[in-house]
Order: C-alpha cells, then sequence, then structure tokens
C-alpha cells in the first residue's frame, strides 16, 4: 500500500500548531493565576488594615483592655459600596468586646509573631451563607495582661469581579497572540518551503552533460545540506557508469571494426575468385570471422550483464557450485577432446552451496576454460577444482601451459587487453570473469598452478546457514 503524498509544510505547520497552542494557553492560565494571586494580596492587606483599625480604637485599663465604639465609627467601618464586612474583637477568655456576629475561627496564633509584629492568619469561611475572606490577628496591646483576638471578613464579590475582568482583558490579548503566532509560523513555513523549492530548482537546473556536483554552501540552505550530499553522491555514481559506457561503446565500436572490416574483404575476395576450391577457401575464412564475431558478441552481451549496478537481471539465490561446475565442464568437453586438451574436475560431486546467479557462474567457468584452451599448452591438461576451506569456497583453474607473468596479472582483467595479439582472443574473458567475480562479492586470484601452468581462483564469501 502506497503512502498518501505530504507536504512539509503542513507537517512543519501540524508539529507548530500544537505546542503552540498549548505554550499560548499555559500562558494565559499563568497569566490569569498571577493576577489573581497579586489581586489577593492587594485585599488581604486591607482586611489587615481594617484588623489594625479595630486595634487601635481598643483602650487598656489597669491590664484589661476595654473596647468602646460609636454606631457612627462602626457605620464607616463596615460600609462598603459592594460587599459586607464583618468585624469581632474578643479577650483571651472569650468575652466579646466589638461586633454582632460570631466569626468562624481559624488557627490559632500566638499574641506575637517572630519579628515581633502582630501574628495574623487569612482563611476562607462562609457567613449567613456567603463564602467571605477573613484575617484573624492576635495581638497584646501595650499595658495589657492578655492579649486580644481581631477578626475581620469581606465578602467576595470585589474579589470575583476582577478575576472575571483579568479574565475577559487576557482573552483579547491571547487570542491576539495566537493569531501572530499562526501568522508567523505560516510565513515562517512559507519562506522554508520557498528556499527549498529554490534548491530544488538549482538541483533541477544543473547541466546534465557534465554531470558535476554541487557545492552545498551555494546549492541549498544548511538544512538540505545532506539531500545535495546525497544528489552529489548519485551524480558521481550516473558520472562513473556514463564514463564506463562511454569507453564500453568505444572499446567495442574499435573491437567490431576490425573482424567486420575482416569480414568484408573475405566476401569480396569470395566473390572475385572464379574457382571453386578458392572460394572454399574464402567462404571457410569467412566463417571462421564469423565464429570470431560470434564470440565477440557474447562476451561484450556478458560484460554489459554483469556491469548492471542496478542489480535488475541479478536473481542471486543459493546455488550448488559443484554440480553446476560439472554441468559446464561436460558441456565443454567435446571441444577439449578436439583440442586434445585433458579437462578434469576435482571436488565433491554436490553440496557446495554459493549465493550467485547461475547462468553468470556458468560464464566464468566457461571464460576461464576457455582462456585455458585457447592459451595453454597444446594437448595439455586443465583441471577444474572446488574446494571448501574455513567457511570460503573456492573454484579454481589450473592448467599447464606458460603461465602468466607476475608482472602482466595486473593487466590481464583489463577490457580488451591480449598479451598475445596473434592469437583468435578477444581480451574479454578474464575481464568479465573480474566484473562477475566483483557482482557475486568474491576475490580473483591469478598466480601460479601445480601443473606449471596458470591458476585462476574465486573464492567467495561463508557459505549461506
Amino acid at each position: 500500500m502506497t503512502e498518501a503524498p505530504y507536504s512539509l509544510r503542513g507537517v512543519l505547520l501540524r508539529r507548530l500548531w500544537l505546542p503552540l497552542l498549548v505554550l499560548l494557553l499555559a500562558s494565559a492560565v499563568g497569566s490569569f493565576v498571577l493576577a489573581r494571586h497579586y489581586a489577593e494580596q492587594v485585599y488581604d492587606r486591607w482586611l489587615l488594615d481594617s484588623a489594625m483599625s479595630l486595634a487601635q480604637l481598643t483602650d487598656v485599663r489597669g491590664d484589661t483592655v476595654h473596647m468602646e465604639i460609636s454606631p457612627a465609627v462602626s457605620r464607616m467601618f463596615t460600609w462598603d459600596t459592594v460587599d459586607r464586612i464583618y468585624g469581632e474583637v474578643t479577650r483571651a477568655d472569650g468575652t466579646r468586646l466589638y461586633g454582632a456576629a460570631v466569626l468562624p475561627g481559624g488557627t490559632a496564633l500566638q499574641a506575637e509573631g517572630a519579628d515581633d509584629s502582630p501574628a495574623r492568619t487569612y482563611y476562607d469561611a462562609v457567613i449567613d451563607g456567603q463564602d467571605v475572606r477573613v484575617v484573624q490577628v492576635a495581638m497584646t496591646p501595650p499595658g495589657a495582661a492578655a492579649p486580644i483576638l481581631i477578626r475581620v471578613a469581606e465578602t467576595r464579590t470585589k474579589r470575583l469581579r476582577l478575576e472575571h475582568r483579568l479574565l475577559l482583558a487576557s482573552i483579547p490579548l491571547q487570542g491576539t497572540i495566537l493569531l501572530l503566532a499562526a501568522w508567523l509560523a505560516w510565513s515562517g513555513t512559507g519562506a522554508a518551503a520557498r528556499h527549498t523549492n529554490g534548491a530544488a530548482r538549482r538541483l533541477a537546473s544543473a547541466p546534465l552533460d557534465a554531470l558535476a556536483p554541487l557545492d552545498p554552501r551555494e546549492a541549498a540552505p544548511r538544512e538540505l545540506w545532506p539531500a545535495v550530499d546525497a544528489f552529489n553522491q548519485l551524480v558521481n555514481r550516473l558520472s562513473a557508469m556514463q564514463d564506463a559506457q562511454q569507453r564500453f561503446i568505444s572499446n567495442a565500436a574499435h573491437q567490431l571494426r576490425t573482424p567486420l572490416a575482416g569480414l568484408q574483404i573475405e566476401l569480396e575476395s569470395a566473390l572475385r575468385e572464379q574457382d571453386r576450391a578458392a572460394q572454399r577457401d574464402a567462404l571457410a575464412g569467412l566463417l571462421r570471422g564469423l565464429t570470431r564475431l560470434r564470440h565477440l558478441t557474447h562476451q561484450l552481451l556478458i560484460l554489459s550483464r554483469s556491469e548492471d549496478s542496478a542489480g535488475a537481471m541479478l536473481a542471486m539465490r543459493p546455488v550448488d557450485l559443484a554440480v553446476l561446475a560439472r554441468d559446464e565442464l561436460e558441456r565443454l568437453m567435446d571441444r577439449a577432446v578436439v583440442a586434445g586438451v585433458d579437462l578434469g574436475y576435482e571436488g565433491p560431486d554436490a553440496g557446495v552451496m554459493v549465493m550467485g546467479e547461475p547462468q553468470l557462474l556458468r560464464e566464468t567457468i566457461s571464460n576461464l576454460v576457455d582462456n585455458a584452451l585457447r592459451y595453454g599448452a597444446l594437448e595439455g591438461m586443465i583441471t577444474v577444482s572446488v574446494e571448501t576451506t574455513q567457511g570460503q569456497t573456492h573454484l579454481s583453474v589450473n592448467d599447464d601451459g606458460p603461465g602468466i607473468d607476475p608482472s602482466l596479472r595486473s593487466q590481464v582483467t583489463e577490457r580488451f587487453w591480449r598479451g598475445d595479439a596473434s592469437g583468435d582472443g578477444c581480451g574479454l574473458g578474464l575481464a568479465i570473469v573480474a566484473e562477475i567475480a566483483e557482482r557475486h562479492r568474491a576475490t580473483l586470484g591469478i598466480g601460479r598452478s601445480a601443473l606449471g601452468g596458470a591458476q585462476v581462483t574465486l573464492a567467495f564469501p561463508s557459505r549461506p546457514g
């Protein structure tokens, strides 16, 4: 199932919107809580000031606290246009000095705090079914023998109104901030998308004929440098493939030109000859040229297939190399008999497994034996061996010919290189073997055979399973 196409800008916006929304909501809640906290502090301070005002109205006679408040002063103390105010002053023994209503008590307090200030506490309570905020102050007036307890309570109407105003005032501000953040996110992702599109256009406008890598610092923003590096790696691989194809086409055209010219000469000679014996000789030469041309064309096709870098034509699977080698030797046996060569096999009959493409492995064995037949000793000996040592599988072809000079062993795998120009080879046999070995992650080795000639060995990686 294919994935639905997605927008990079959409991904960025989805990643930004939720965190921004949560952050703005947290900011709004934090601002409201902070404003409410400071508003509570202001009103609580007013309650404390009211309690201290009542303390100023007390009178100490002897060592006993007394309090006399006129109705006018009491009305002034409790007057408020919005909330109801309650006050209460009592001695330590519970005697009420002031107040009509009994206010709920709070936590027991000492007469003075740690800094000799009146001890105080704030708490919430309910009076006559209404929520109130209460301050309780414990203090000992100068000259008094016992402390007094002062309580002042206020309903919460003004506080609730202030909280509502703060909340309503924060909504437009937070909405404006949210819209501004949305616009910034949209424009920011749009700018990033434009930079990305610009980088894509620069990559698309790269000249195809040159296939030169791009400088990431000039081609794209820093965040797209990995993409430019990947593009450069692709360009380098394509350039290498293009160079290889151009060399291959050039070399193939050069190699095909010579046999085609020879065929033309042989054909023209056959047409000119009147003698039937001479015509047969010319036609025999033409047949030999066609045979060489067919062999060259086949080798070029195998080389092209083995160079398939995408691996589309390779179906790697477990292959019994022993069975494959014996089958291929049976196919080549008639040619070896005609050449007077003793073609033999050493190794197990079956059970030597490697990962590979059977047809290419057959071509490998065929090319190695073909090289040995062409360049080995006349009426000599060729032995193909398969063995497994230390987890590696070795395929070796040994002959008793002149061998390969150590100074030339690095050149024999080059395409169209021929050590003996007088032969009828095309210089592609070992080049094909080297390409197929690389595709199978096998190691190609060239050395001296125990038979006295050349030894070509392919060491395959550890067996599967």
